[in-house]
């Protein structure tokens, strides 16, 4: 039986860690390599590192600070935001990512999934979807000026969630996972830093669904939600960061409680 994963979430903007509050409310959380080292030294599975600006700001994502990132972990390092192309995946992976995550470039060309897929393999694809729960249909804008009714339960969102679209989100996982992902990483925008849980909702639907693996993502608060989100929701990693940033829960006090609860896991001594 595979071991669930607990990865800590290094949101980058401008070279240092970031943290918000449904995506929104930014405040620092330190330097990213520094953060990396002691992840690594934590026990981590594996570190995500994300440019959350580097889509909106239409640039490609920091190669310098992913190299000084890869430096310090011996850990599984994904690296996304601004990911257009094979060659900026490439270029992620020369500088030390194992995994690059691809989100609203992919959105945009579907067939980018596959493209890397075929000449990287699908286990080095991440398709990351920021979701949000609709209560209603809600109508949308498109690129070109017109609307669209989403009628969707949760809408995909690009741009580290500043741009609505009228994809449903279980339909694009599923079209993910299709053309080639190796993985998925789910954040609840809802959820996210709220502190109160993982939507499982959400995360049960996409996992039966999809055959690969889900990454947990937004909400994280107690150690029970750490459990809840494998339990409940179906996913095979969980994913958190200003818990961690914070000091607010260690990864080891984590991986104990969810080792205790029956889970399988890879327990640092």
């Amino acid at each position: 039986m595979l071991t669930t994963r607990v990865i800590p979430c290094l949101d980058v903007d401008q070279g240092r860690v970031v943290k918000g509050v449904s995506f929104v409310d930014i405040r620092d959380a330190g330097d990213p390599a520094e953060l990396a080292r002691f992840y690594d030294s934590e026990g981590a599975d594996e570190l995500v590192f994300l440019d959350i600006t580097a889509s909106s700001d239409a640039r490609n994502t920091m190669v310098d600070v992913v190299e000084r990132v890869s430096a310090e972990v011996f850990i599984p390092l994904t690296v996304g935001g601004g990911i257009r192309s094979r060659e900026d995946m490439r270029r992620m992976l020369e500088a030390g990512a194992e995994k690059v995550s691809v989100n609203s470039a992919a959105l945009a060309n579907p067939m980018l999934i596959e493209e890397c897929a075929e000449e990287f393999g699908s286990q080095c694809v991440v398709l990351a979807i920021d979701a949000k729960r609709i209560e209603k249909p809600a109508m949308v804008e498109r690129s070109d000026g017109g609307s669209d009714i989403a009628e969707a339960l949760w809408q995909v969102y690009t741009h580290g969630g500043r741009r609505a679209t009228a994809v449903d989100v279980i339909k694009w996982a599923r079209m993910g996972a299709e053309l080639g992902a190796g993985e998925l990483l789910v954040t609840s925008m809802d959820a996210d830093g709220q502190k109160t849980g993982y939507d499982c909702d959400l995360l049960r639907t996409i996992s039966s669904q999809v055959s690969i693996p889900l990454i947990a993502s937004g909400g994280a608060g107690t150690l029970d939600h750490f459990v809840n989100a494998v339990t409940d929701g179906g996913a095979d990693a969980v994913l958190a960061a200003s818990l961690f940033h914070y000091g607010e829960l260690r990864i080891q006090d984590v991986k104990s409680h969810m080792a205790e609860s029956g889970l399988p896991m890879r327990l640092i001594h």
